[in-house]
């Protein structure tokens, strides 16, 4: 197995490393170049040399398999040889044709290896002239073989094509994980040091104490986010509900929005808290940024999670943030719903 420049694993060409053993098996049918041969009223100095060219057939037609040679030039040399035995064999030279067309198919490049195979599937054709006796219709022998090879190289590139359909989907879905994770990490943290930076400014002649609370907590908010983002951008950050619960109150209190908390941790799905923390933090951010709420219940449950404020209610368009949100609960197949709760919004997470 090796790996693509995008990191994505490439299944392993079974060609490069087995080739030889798959050419190798199907010389057992150069036996019938070989009676041929031996069978021919020829001297035996012209059989010793058609048995000599048979020889290096095979040798070129394995090495052609073999990336450190050229297939071209082996199904040259191949050629060569298989013309080379026609004074001793006559029109039994066609026998060599499916090892030129089964290397042709496998082993050149597109489109090269159509146009070579179509011209070897038809040069057994010649059987039909009934030349030397030779068996009319012997093509119909041969082309199986072919036909074989040529399946074989496009059931590889098909299974190449998914393959890299599989790696660019992979690699799609991690931008948009990366892009959904950063967005939901500093929508949060960003409106998080907004809502502090105001209340600290007006603090800051009220209560200069604290309002340098204040801008310490924005300090250690911004170190904070600046941690989760290169930790989601490695993909180790994960969501965790006990911090996101104990961080909403005070967020929200920091925005001038009473929290009221129904259920705990442990009501909850292990399975899903990972998910909950990301749609609190999700549902908290839009609270504090859209709502104009005065309060916001939250309530948890082993089937999901429940945000409902008492706010302006939701308009216009679904933004980035509740996108993000709707993918993650349609990922582990769950429903997501946002609509009025007169007044305000509630946001209800079902899971499974």
């Amino acid at each position: 197995m090796t790996t693509d420049p995008a990191g994505a694993a490439l299944p392993a060409n079974p060609w490069e490393k087995w080739g030889w053993a798959f050419a190798s098996v199907w010389l057992f049918f150069l036996v019938f170049p070989i009676v041929a041969v031996a069978e021919s009223a020829v001297p035996t100095w012209a059989k010793a040399g058609a048995l000599l060219c048979i020889v290096g057939f095979a040798v070129a037609n394995v090495l052609g398999y073999s990336q450190r040679h050229s297939t071209w030039l082996s199904l040259g040399a191949m050629l060569l040889l298989a013309l080379a035995t026609v004074p001793v064999i006559g029109i039994g030279v066609i026998s060599f044709t499916p090892y030129l067309a089964i290397l042709s198919a496998l082993e050149l490049p597109a489109p090269a290896w159509k146009w070579a195979v179509g011209f070897w599937a038809a040069v057994p054709l010649l059987s039909l002239l009934g030349i030397d006796g030779f068996p009319t219709g012997f093509f119909l022998m041969l082309w199986p073989i072919m036909i074989g090879g040529v399946m074989l190289r496009i059931f590889g590139e098909r299974e190449h094509a998914a393959h890299e359909a599989r790696r660019s989907y992979a690699v799609v879905a991690e931008r948009e994980r990366v892009a959904r994770d950063v967005h939901d990490v500093l929508g949060h943290s960003l409106t998080a040091l907004s809502v502090k930076a105001e209340l600290a400014a007006r603090l800051v002649d009220l209560d200069p104490e604290r309002a340098k609370a204040e801008l310490e907590s924005i300090q250690a908010t911004a170190r904070q986010a600046l941690a989760e983002v290169r930790a989601t951008v490695g993909g180790l950050r994960a969501g965790n509900l006990e911090a996101e619960l104990a961080a909403a109150p005070r967020v929200l209190a920091d925005a001038g929005i009473s929290t009221t908390v129904v259920g705990g941790i442990a009501d909850t799905d292990p399975r899903h808290r990972t998910l909950l923390a990301w749609v609190l933090r999700e549902s908290v951010t839009n609270v504090v940024r859209h709502a104009r709420a005065h309060t916001v219940v939250i309530e948890l449950g082993p089937h999901g999670i429940t945000v409902t404020d008492d706010g302006t209610g939701c308009s216009g368009a679904e933004g980035n943030g509740l996108r993000g949100m709707r993918e993650r609960v349609a990922g582990v197949g769950g429903t997501l719903h946002v609509g009025a709760a007169g007044p305000g919004t509630r946001v209800e997470v079902a899971l499974p």
